[in-house]
């Protein structure tokens, strides 16, 4: 099984589920999310990186009623630890980075925490509510922030009820190109 395989039957096994609190499934959000950034002509890593910036929540230990309990599954850091050996950075540091960005934008987008759906913000206070200015300082050192604030708007907008959009398969290629090449073994040509 591939690491695209992996993914799908993640999706297909446990993004059915409801999406915290949300109008759509997991599997939706991911694929809503990816579909603007295809919109956008975001670059294909970004697109990726759209469709994925949850997959935290469809790994082990993770469960709707973490957020519930008072509890923040760092589902952007087991996200991105579970894809890192598979994705470049561009894939993996705006999954990663994708809450961090929420924290963001609430401190500097006048107006952007009053848009935010009461899901979202019941977890940003789990998260750590809006950033402080030495925090926006730190997300700023990192060349991945401004992909993640990208991200972040898709993530915000994925959460149309029973929106069309393309399937799962329409982006097996997409992530089957921007992936990494397993390592090749040296040939051993005989003289």
């Amino acid at each position: 099984m591939t690491i695209v395989d992996e993914i799908f039957t993640r999706f297909h096994e446990q993004g059915d589920g409801a999406y915290f609190g949300e109008a759509v499934t997991q599997t939706q959000h991911g694929l809503q999310a990816a579909h603007l950034a295809q919109e956008a002509n975001a670059p294909d890593t970004l697109i990726v990186a759209a469709l994925l910036h949850d997959i935290g929540h469809l790994l082990p230990g993770q469960s709707e009623e973490l957020a519930g309990e008072g509890k923040d599954g760092l589902h952007e850091d087991e996200g991105e630890a579970y894809l890192a050996a598979w994705f470049p950075p561009e894939v993996t540091e705006p999954v990663r980075l994708h809450v961090a960005a929420k924290r963001y934008l609430c401190a500097v987008e006048p107006g952007y925490y009053d848009r935010l759906s009461s899901a979202s913000k019941q977890s940003l206070a789990l998260q750590g509510g809006a950033m402080t200015d030495a925090e926006i300082t730190a997300f700023h050192q990192n060349p991945h922030w401004e992909s993640a604030v990208q991200l972040r708007h898709w993530d915000d907008l994925a959460k149309v009820a029973n929106k069309p959009v393309p399937d799962l398969e329409f982006y097996r290629p997409l992530l089957e190109q921007v992936q990494h090449k397993p390592p090749t073994s040296p040939s051993h040509s005989l003289p």
